[in-house]
């Protein structure tokens, strides 16, 4: 199948971009790496009037570090890879990129592109909410940030509006160590289901907060807090106690890939794992 007819315009600035969505609208769709909105155009399940081209936007690449770290949208997801800054001060991401596709897709892929598609399997929206980060978003009304918390809304849904586009995405700095474990049926493909994790210890080296994180389990990723669980040291018991209590509040999908009891019970095999996975980071 091919896509319909459209127009396309190779944007040169920011301002051009939003020139167009404001003229445009939700005729208009944003192509970064074109990983995802490729097969959907070819799919037709895409059908926009205007495709409006970022790869020669000015201003929308590069890593800057201040109390957070700021990746431009248009960030390859090789390039973020393989910044030492990047990796090392957000290690989550360090963990979880490369079961991100495979080499040719990464070297597309934008970070921008992925937070923006929200697929609930995807890795990049699953940490940027385990870690709270942020969503910069800018229309010819001016920009705002909005939490990951509130971003995601479903199934390939965001709170960004048909006038906006997002221009930055802001990773917190968090101490404490961090975990990623996933299932898929084949490496690269989509995760089946995904647990990222940030945890902080006391000086006692018992659990004093952080967040849990599952992705392709619900209509979107969905990450919780876990001081409700501080105060005990983070062995497999805990790790246990934790992930399946979690993995029991979830509302998994039904699909044909897995349903929903499959869903719910690995979501409790892989926090575990990951739980485990930053446990023994800090204690390494």
């Amino acid at each position: 199948m091919k896509p319909v007819a459209f127009d396309y315009v190779r944007a040169s600035s920011i301002e051009e971009v939003l020139d167009l969505l404001l003229e445009a609208g939700d005729d208009a769709v944003l192509l970064a790496g074109g990983m995802s909105l490729g097969p959907m155009l070819n799919l037709r399940a895409a059908t926009p009037s205007l495709v409006i081209d970022l790869n020669r936007t000015a201003g929308l690449g590069g890593i800057t570090a201040n109390g957070a770290v700021t990746t431009g949208a248009m960030l390859r997801q090789t390039q973020a890879m393989r910044d030492d800054l990047l990796m090392t001060v957000v290690p989550l991401l360090a963990k979880a990129m490369p079961s991100i596709g495979h080499y040719q897709t990464r070297s597309r892929g934008t970070l921008g592109g992925s937070i923006a598609h929200a697929d609930p399997s995807a890795e990049l929206p699953l940490c940027l909410l385990t870690l709270g980060g942020e969503v910069e978003l800018q229309s010819k009304d001016g920009s705002r940030r909005v939490a990951a918390d509130d971003f995601f809304e479903g199934v390939l849904t965001t709170a960004r509006q048909p006038t906006e586009m997002i221009t930055a995405i802001h990773w917190p700095r968090r101490s404490g160590s961090f975990g990623f474990v996933e299932e898929a049926q084949r490496h690269g493909d989509f995760a089946l289901t995904a647990a990222a994790v940030w945890i902080e210890l006391d000086a006692t080296g018992s659990l004093a907060g952080g967040r849990l994180g599952l992705g392709g389990v619900e209509d979107r990723p969905v990450a919780f807090d876990l001081k409700e669980f501080a105060g005990a040291p983070v062995d497999e018991n805990l790790a246990t106690q934790v992930a399946r209590d979690i993995a029991g509040r979830t509302d998994p999908m039904d699909d044909h890939v897995a349903d929903a009891a499959y869903r719910r019970q690995l979501a409790g095999v892989l926090g575990k794992r990951a739980l485990m996975e930053a446990a023994g980071e800090a204690g390494s």
